[in-house]
């Protein structure tokens, strides 16, 4: 007797649905007996013990025909077979399968926007993958899994085409085609339901725009699910910090154009009414301490309710609390609404928890790196009260060494014991040898060819090594550097470097490579000594030979002239240093915020008798989320001491990025009498103020700004005197003050920063040599 039914693909509960119904029927053909022996037929990859697994019967039991309606059932059910047949032999029952295929790869052809592994990963976390039984139904809930994936990163236009290809020992293999298409643009944004806050600030909160002049660069016009709702958080915290409380908003409404190219976004906003705060008050667990956490308030009473504030005191309280000790702190900010006087009463819920203290910190995730070049980075003991303060400047130190893509840093209870926690550092390396090659060019050096090689975490020991090399037509260096951080414990810091140095003067009259050229080797050790998270002080000396070359008096400045009469071709000099630096910049590269200072004294000996001093601050102050006026000014004051003059191989230089823009490179200062070269001079001011803005369809990019500056400065010698120039070429004032003013473009290029700028010398006079355009990559300021 056979009893079989053949399930369609579709859907998955038919089959067992119509076999249990059908199955007693069909049965009924038969009287019950008792089973001698099982045979298993049609099984390739299946072994026979999973089928007898699913049977209700056992040899030596009876069968019948509920229990055959069963068998029938929970073979479908098991997945492994597309179709099941249940025969009788006098006592012997026969089980004949028909094996479903499984999958034996999975691919895909012309997918760029995602990476095939994490979609494969994706798709087996839904029972579709190598490996998996082939179905249909899953395989249709794998290509819409895979649609949704580019729908949410705004491609519409994505058509996906599965195909199925027969393998031998009943596999299958599956290939997705994919056409991927452009990017939906958005077309238009409307803002429906406000009445308070104008549309043009709600856009200006958005990353999503309209097409733009710059929105081939940004991408800010192709449409993202991820980045809209990004946009509503957004818009929902400005009206949260301005005081509407009630501010609700309904989920947006996304259309597309008939070509599927086009998105409309319509965002429909309640904005309620603003709240204003008629007393704050503190409540819970205090610990004795209300006057100190009192002080953390941000939110004042008779001021409009700001969820900024808010989030801010409660975050400014848990993180006091944590830096005694109270790890779990929890604060909870708590507003009681006057709906008819829209006022708030403000309720600030504290919770110290337990007090805890540090059992252990555990370090893992570093195969290479050695565990001390992360442990001594922890401001955090272990066996001390836990410090939230040290937790968060431990996890800042290890970040900046660069030998890590992720530092996590996270605390976990110890069992057992609650007034303890362990401190656990997760880190993830990243390769920290560097190879680089660069080509640059500038208004002043023309072409600048780099090439390096670096190791900066040479054999896990937190050491650097390094040799770079540069040229440009006046400007050609190599050096090697050696780098121990913690040359001692308390974190002093070696720099052992060997240099050469080749500079030609800059010339004003266009003589192919200069007449002359100032060659330095020197040899160095430096020693950096922290003295806080954020100071650090430096001392350290270096040897200097210096030689000037290609020395022809026909062609020679007359100031070069009279340096070799004093001082010889050659020179040695001992020069020694000592120097501060307090950095609190949020970025070197990009900064928004925070402070850059620097100081220091050079004092040469042997041959070149002269001192230097120098002082540098910077001061980046925000002005909103994308704009930020940044000051910049300097002062170098060098002078030689005993009977010789300043060395003319040790003088600075001013004009053109940099310092004084509008005017051409190292123009400012002192001129050659003889052949008008530029000398530069022994003492350098120079003032810049920067306004950044962002610029127009990059908003939300900080490597990509305009800015609008003016400059100052001036160039002369330290005891007063100035050669205006040559015979015939005299300048009017070339040691005077100079200032500029005018426009730029910042950009951190995939080459380094890249500033141009436009400027106007404001006050130029006869014989200054002004260049308004200028440019150059790997400048900072």
């Amino acid at each position: 007797m056979s009893l079989r039914r053949k399930p369609t693909f579709t859907l998955r509960t038919l089959p067992f649905l119509v076999a249990s119904l059908l199955a007693p029927a069909l049965a009924n053909a038969f009287t019950p007996f008792v089973v001698r022996d099982i045979q298993v037929e049609g099984i390739q990859r299946v072994d026979p013990g999973a089928v007898f697994s699913y049977l209700p019967v056992k040899v030596g039991e009876e069968f019948d025909e509920t229990k055959a309606s069963e068998a029938i059932q929970r073979l479908y059910a098991s997945g492994f077979f597309s179709d099941v047949k249940v025969d009788t032999a006098g006592d012997v029952l026969v089980i004949t399968v028909a094996e479903r295929p499984t999958i034996a790869s999975v691919t895909f052809n012309g997918m760029r926007e995602f990476d095939a592994k994490g979609i494969t990963q994706s798709l087996s976390q839904v029972g579709f993958g190598e490996g998996r039984i082939f179905d249909r139904s899953m395989l249709e809930r794998a290509e819409f899994e895979l649609k949704q994936q580019y729908l949410s990163k705004g491609k519409y236009s994505v058509e996906i085409t599965p195909i199925i290809t027969p393998l031998p020992r009943n596999r299958v293999g599956i290939s997705f085609d994919v056409f991927e298409g452009d990017l939906a643009k958005i077309q238009e944004i409307n803002i429906v339901g406000n009445k308070e806050v104008s549309t043009g600030t709600l856009l200006d909160l958005m990353d999503l725009t309209t097409p733009g002049m710059m929105t081939w660069y940004t991408g800010s016009d192709k449409y993202s699910r991820e980045k809209l709702e990004g946009d509503m958080e957004r818009i929902r915290s400005y009206y949260l910090d301005e005081g509407y409380l009630e501010f609700s908003s309904e989920p947006p409404q996304v259309s597309i154009s008939p070509d599927r190219e086009g998105i409309f976004v319509t965002l429909t906003v309640n904005e309620g009414k603003p709240y204003t705060v008629t007393d704050v008050k503190l409540a819970g667990d205090l610990l004795g301490m209300e006057d100190e956490i009192q002080q953390l308030v941000k939110v004042k009473a008779d001021e409009r309710f700001s969820a900024e504030k808010t989030n801010e005191t409660a975050k400014a309280i848990s993180d006091y609390l944590g830096t005694l000790g109270y790890a779990f702190a929890n604060v909870n900010p708590h507003p009681v609404l006057d709906r008819e006087n829209n006022t708030t009463d403000l309720t600030f819920y504290v919770d110290p928890g337990r007090r805890v203290y540090v059992r252990r910190i555990q370090v893992g995730g570093n195969v290479r790196t050695r565990d001390e070049v992360v442990r001594r980075e922890m401001r955090q003991n272990e066996a001390a009260w836990y410090d939230s303060d040290s937790i968060s400047a431990s996890r800042d130190r290890i970040d900046r060494l660069g030998y890590f893509n992720e530092v996590d840093v996270t605390t976990s209870p110890v069992p057992g014991s609650p007034d303890q926690v362990d401190v656990n550092v997760n880190v993830k390396e990243k390769p920290t040898g560097m190879i680089n090659l660069g080509v640059g060019y500038g208004s002043t050096d023309k072409v600048m060819l780099s090439a390096g090689i670096s190791q900066d975490n040479i054999f896990g020991s937190g050491n650097s090594l390094s040799l770079q090399m540069n040229t440009s037509k006046t400007n050609r260096s190599a050096i090697i550097s050696h780098t121990d951080p913690y040359w001692t414990q308390d974190g002093i810091s070696k720099t052992t470097s060997l240099y050469y140095r080749r500079t030609t003067p800059y010339d004003t009259r266009g003589y192919s490579d200069g007449d002359y050229q100032v060659t330095a080797y020197g040899l160095g050790m430096n020693f950096g000594v922290p003295i806080s998270e954020y100071d650090r002080i430096f001392v350290g000396a270096n040897f200097e030979h210096n030689k000037i070359g290609r020395y022809d008096e026909k062609y020679m400045p007359q100031a070069y002239q009279d340096f070799v009469k004093e001082y010889g071709k050659g020179t040695n000099a001992l020069i020694f240093n000592l120097g501060w630096s307090k950095d609190t910049r949020d970025s070197a590269l990009a900064p928004t915020r925070g402070s850059f200072t620097r100081l220091s004294a050079d004092f040469s000996t042997m041959d070149l008798r002269y001192y230097l001093l120098s002082a540098q601050q910077q001061y980046y102050l925000p002005l909103s989320r994308s704009t930020t006026l940044a000051f910049n000014g300097f002062v170098d004051y060098g002078r030689s001491y005993g009977s010789k003059a300043f060395p003319i191989i040790k003088t600075m230089y001013g004009g053109g990025i940099g310092s004084v823009r509008g005017y051409e490179g190292a123009s400012l200062g002192p001129r050659d009498s003889l052949t008008n070269d530029y000398l530069g001079g022994s003492r350098r001011i120079v003032g810049n103020v920067q306004l950044y803005l962002p610029f127009p369809g990059a908003s939300r990019d900080r490597t990509l700004r305009w800015f609008i500056f003016g400059d100052v400065g001036r160039v002369d010698n330290s005891d007063g005197s100035c050669m205006k120039g040559s015979k015939g070429h005299t300048a009017e004032d070339p040691c005077g003050w100079k200032y500029s003013a005018g426009i730029g473009l910042s950009w951190q290029s995939p080459m380094g920063p890249l500033q141009l700028s436009y400027g106007r010398a404001l006050n130029s006079k006869p014989g200054d040599d002004k260049q308004a355009f200028q440019f150059q990559i790997g400048t900072a300021f």
